[in-house]
C-alpha cells in the first residue's frame, strides 16, 4: 500500500505538469490554468517545469476539466462532452445531474436561458473543440444566481489569441446508418492591443431513436393494456458563427465583445403505433423546425489598484426563435388525419451584472459584493387541427424579472478558510395561458434571502477537508410550463407543460475531502421542496397517456462520491521509465475511476415498487501505443435501481474507444473513434404513476464511428495574448466564474 501511495503522488504530479524544453517556454495565461508559476525542480534525471498544463484539477468548491486537450471529449459536440464528465448522469427525459444534484448550464460565465430540448439541441450544435475547459461548481455560493438548484456546469469556450494570423481547420465525419460531415474553420490573431477570434462551422447530423411504452391503465376493471411504439428519425442541420474581440485598454483593464449566431433547420419523422384489445392504430408524422439564436455579450474587467481591488461588469443578451410545423397522418379504421399543428416561439433575454472585490491582504480577508438585473420574455402561439371543423389556438406568455444583490466575506485563520455570504433575490413571474375560451393567469412574486456558508481545513498543501451549505431556488422553466410543448400527440398520447408549477426550494449540504488536486471523496444531502418532475399519468376511465410535469411535496437525496487515479506505468514499466514519464501526462498510462452512490426518497407520490439506490461506476483510461498513437477509452455502467421516477430494470452502460496521432510537428491531428462499441446504451425501466403503470424502453443509435481531422497553420510559436485579468477574487476560489 505504501508503494501504491507513492505512485499515486507521482501520478498527481504528472497530471499537473507538462514536459517542456527551456527553448519552448511560453507565456502562461490565466485562461489556461489560473495557477501561479512555480520554480523548476530537479528530481534525478527528470526535470519538472512550472508551466502547468492540467487536464483535471479538483478543488474544494469546483473541479476543472480540460476539453481541448482531451481526445475523448473534444471530437464531438458539447452535449457529448458534458455527458462523459465524471459524476454526470442524464435521465431519459434529458435532464442532467452532477453528483445527484440538478444542474444549471452556464456558458462563459452567463447562465443559459434555454431549457429542455432547446438547450440539448443548442449544446448538440456547439462543437466540443470550441471549448477550452468545463468547470463543475458543486455547491455555488452567494456570488452565483440563486436560481441554480444544486450545481453549475460552466462551459468556457476558447479565448486563445496569438500575434499575427493563425487558423485551424477541423472536420468530423460520422459513420453509422447515416454518413454526414461536420466541417469547422477557426481563425484568430492579434494586432497591437486588439486580439480577435472567429469560428465558422456547419453540422449535419442524422440519427434515430426507438421508444416503447407497455402501459397498463389501472382505473379499468379489468385493467386495459396498450403497447405503444415509436421510431423517430431526426436530421439536425445548423450553421454557426462565433466571433469575439478583446481590447487591452492597459495592463489592468480589458474590454471583451462576443457575438454568436446559430441557425438551425431540423426535421423529425415519427412512425408510431398503438396496439390493444380491439385497438390497432398507427400515426405517422413529420415535424420541421427552423430556429435562430443570437447572443451578444460585453464584458469589462479591471484591477482598480495595486491592493487588488477589482471590478467586473458583464452585459449579455440573446434572442431565440423557433417555428416548428408538425403534420400527422393518424389512421384508425379509415379515419382522417387526426393532428396537425404549428407553433411560433420567441424568447428575449437581457442580463446585466457587476462584481466588486476588496481584499484586505494583511488580514487575510476579502469582501466581495455585486448585483444583477435580468429579464426574460417568452411568447408562444400554437395552432392545432385536432380533426375538428375549426382550429384550436393556444397562447402562452411568460415574463420574469429578477433583481439581485449579494455580499460575501472570506477569511483565512491559520489552516482554516471560511466563506459566508447572503444573496437577496427579488423575483416577479407572470404566466398566461389562453386556450380557445379558457384563460389561465398565474402570477408569482417572491422576495427572499439565500444564505451560503463554507469552511475549509488545510491538512497540508496537498490535502484539505471542506464543508458547505447553500439555499437555492429553481424557477420552473418555460419548457416545463408551456402547454404548447407537444413532443408526442395523438388520440392516445398528450404531452404538454404545466403552467401551475411553483418554484422549487433547495437546501444543499456537502462534505468533501480533496487530495493532491486529483483525488476526491465526499457526500452531499439535498432537500428539495415542491420539486418538479416529468411524469406519465392517466385520468380515470380514459385510454390516454398524459406526459407532463408534476409537483412533488419533497424529495430528499443522499449521495456519496469518490474519484481517484491508478498509475498503470508504476506496475507495467520499470522504475526508471516511470520516472521519465511521470512529469508528462501525454506519455502516461493510467485509469481514472469515479463512483457515485445515490439514494432518493419521495414524498407526495406513491410508487408501486420499492425504491432502491443506484450506484454509477465510470472509468477513463489512456494507453500510449507504439508509433506515438494515443489510445483513450471510457466506460460507465448504471446498474439496477431507482432514478427519479424510473425503476431501472436493466443496467445502462456504454464503452467508447478512441485512437489519436499527431503529424507534421503536431500541426495535423487525426483521430479514429467508436462510441458505444457494443451498442448497449439503452433504457429499460418501470414508471409508476396515477392510474398508469408503464414499462419504458428507449434506444438511440448510439453506436457511431467517427473520423476527426484537425490541421493548424500559422505562426503557432508566438506567445499567446493574456486576455484575462487575474484579479484577487479569482485567486480566492469560488464566487467567480473564470
Amino acid at each position: 500500500m505504501k508503494s501504491l501511495s507513492i505512485a499515486l503522488c507521482l501520478l498527481i504530479t504528472s497530471f499537473s505538469f507538462a514536459q517542456q524544453t527551456p527553448s519552448e517556454t511560453k507565456e502562461s495565461t490565466p485562461s489556461e490554468t489560473n495557477l501561479p508559476q512555480e520554480k523548476a525542480q530537479e528530481l534525478k534525471e527528470v526535470t519538472i517545469y512550472g508551466n502547468k498544463k492540467q487536464y483535471l484539477k479538483v478543488e474544494s468548491d469546483k473541479t476543472t476539466i480540460s476539453v481541448r486537450d482531451n481526445a475523448m471529449l473534444n471530437s464531438g459536440s458539447s452535449l457529448e462532452a458534458v455527458k462523459k464528465i465524471p459524476g454526470v448522469i442524464t435521465s431519459p427525459t434529458g435532464s442532467i445531474t452532477l453528483n445527484s444534484k440538478g444542474v444549471t448550464i452556464y456558458i462563459d460565465g452567463a447562465p443559459s436561458t434555454l431549457s429542455g430540448t432547446d438547450l440539448q439541441n443548442y449544446l448538440s450544435t456547439l462543437p466540443a473543440n470550441a471549448i477550452e475547459k468545463v468547470e463543475l461548481i458543486y455547491n455555488p455560493g452567494a456570488a452565483y444566481d440563486a436560481n441554480a438548484s444544486g450545481s453549475i456546469i460552466n462551459i468556457v469556450t476558447s479565448t486563445k489569441r496569438k500575434k499575427g494570423i493563425n487558423a485551424s481547420f477541423n472536420i468530423n465525419y460520422n459513420f453509422n446508418k447515416y454518413q454526414k460531415p461536420s466541417p469547422q474553420f477557426l481563425l484568430n490573431g492579434k494586432v497591437k492591443d486588439v486580439s480577435w477570434q472567429t469560428m465558422i462551422g456547419y453540422n449535419y447530423i442524422d440519427g434515430e431513436e426507438k421508444t416503447a411504452n407497455d402501459q397498463t391503465f389501472t382505473s379499468f376493471n379489468p385493467a386495459e393494456h396498450l403497447l405503444q411504439k415509436n421510431l423517430s428519425l431526426t436530421t439536425y442541420r445548423n450553421f454557426y458563427w462565433r466571433t469575439g474581440f478583446n481590447y487591452k485598454i492597459n495592463e489592468k483593464s480589458n474590454l471583451l465583445l462576443n457575438y454568436n449566431l446559430n441557425m438551425a433547420n431540423e426535421r423529425f419523422v415519427n412512425e408510431s403505433s398503438t396496439l390493444g384489445s380491439s385497438i390497432d392504430y398507427t400515426n405517422n408524422s413529420v415535424a420541421k423546425n427552423k430556429n435562430n439564436n443570437h447572443e451578444l455579450s460585453l464584458q469589462y474587467k479591471t484591477k482598480l489598484d495595486t491592493l487588488g481591488r477589482s471590478l467586473d461588469i458583464t452585459a449579455y443578451t440573446n434572442f431565440y426563435d423557433k417555428n416548428p410545423i408538425t403534420k400527422s397522418a393518424g389512421q384508425n379504421n379509415g379515419d382522417a388525419t387526426y393532428y396537425n399543428g404549428k407553433v411560433d416561439f420567441n424568447l428575449t433575454n437581457y442580463y446585466l451584472k457587476y462584481d466588486f472585490s476588496v481584499p484586505f491582504k494583511p488580514l487575510d480577508f476579502t469582501l466581495n459584493t455585486g448585483g444583477k438585473f435580468n429579464t426574460i420574455k417568452v411568447t408562444d402561439t400554437g395552432t392545432y387541427n385536432l380533426n375538428t371543423a375549426t382550429n384550436s389556438v393556444t397562447d402562452f406568455d411568460y415574463k420574469e424579472t429578477n433583481l439581485a444583490f449579494y455580499v460575501e466575506a472570506r477569511k483565512k485563520i491559520k489552516k482554516f478558510n471560511f466563506t459566508a455570504g447572503i444573496r437577496f433575490e427579488d423575483y416577479k413571474v407572470d404566466r398566461t395561458a389562453f386556450q380557445d375560451n379558457d384563460r389561465t393567469d398565474v402570477n408569482f412574486k417572491n422576495t427572499n434571502f439565500f444564505p451560503s456558508v463554507s469552511a475549509l481545513y488545510e491538512f497540508n498543501e496537498n490535502m484539505n477537508l471542506s464543508a458547505s451549505y447553500s439555499k437555492k431556488i429553481q424557477q420552473a422553466n418555460y419548457n416545463s410550463l408551456d402547454p404548447n410543448n407537444f413532443a408526442n400527440f395523438d388520440q392516445y398520447n398528450t404531452s404538454k407543460g404545466n403552467p401551475f408549477l411553483d418554484p422549487t426550494y433547495f437546501d444543499n449540504f456537502e462534505l468533501k475531502l480533496t487530495a493532491f488536486q486529483f483525488v476526491s471523496l465526499g457526500g452531499n444531502y439535498t432537500i428539495a421542496k415542491d420539486n418538479n418532475r416529468f411524469v406519465f399519468s392517466a385520468e380515470p376511465g380514459e385510454l390516454v397517456s398524459h406526459q407532463t410535469f408534476q409537483q412533488f411535496d419533497k424529495i430528499n437525496t443522499l449521495s456519496f462520491f469518490a474519484s481517484f487515479p491508478v498509475p498503470l506505468d508504476y506496475f507495467l514499466k520499470s522504475k526508471e521509465e516511470f520516472q521519465k514519464r511521470m512529469n508528462n501526462m501525454d506519455t502516461m498510462n493510467y485509469i481514472f475511476f469515479t463512483v457515485n452512490y445515490i439514494k432518493s426518497t419521495t414524498e407526495g407520490n406513491s410508487f408501486s415498487f420499492a425504491t432502491k439506490p443506484i450506484v454509477n461506476y465510470a472509468a477513463q483510461a489512456q494507453f500510449i501505443l507504439p508509433w506515438g498513437i494515443k489510445n483513450s477509452m471510457s466506460y460507465f455502467i448504471l446498474p439496477k435501481g431507482t432514478w427519479e421516477i424510473y425503476q431501472i430494470t436493466k443496467p445502462i452502460q456504454q464503452f467508447d474507444i478512441s485512437f489519436n496521432k499527431d503529424f507534421l510537428n503536431k500541426n495535423l491531428k487525426i483521430g479514429l473513434h467508436c462510441f458505444d462499441v457494443f451498442n448497449s446504451n439503452e433504457v429499460n425501466a418501470l414508471v409508476s404513476s396515477t392510474n398508469l403503470e408503464t414499462k419504458f424502453y428507449q434506444k438511440q443509435d448510439s453506436r457511431t464511428f467517427r473520423v476527426s481531422l484537425t490541421y493548424n497553420f500559422g505562426n503557432l510559436g508566438l506567445k499567446k495574448d493574456n486576455t484575462d485579468i487575474n484579479i484577487e477574487k479569482n485567486n480566492s476560489g469560488g464566487g467567480f466564474l473564470k
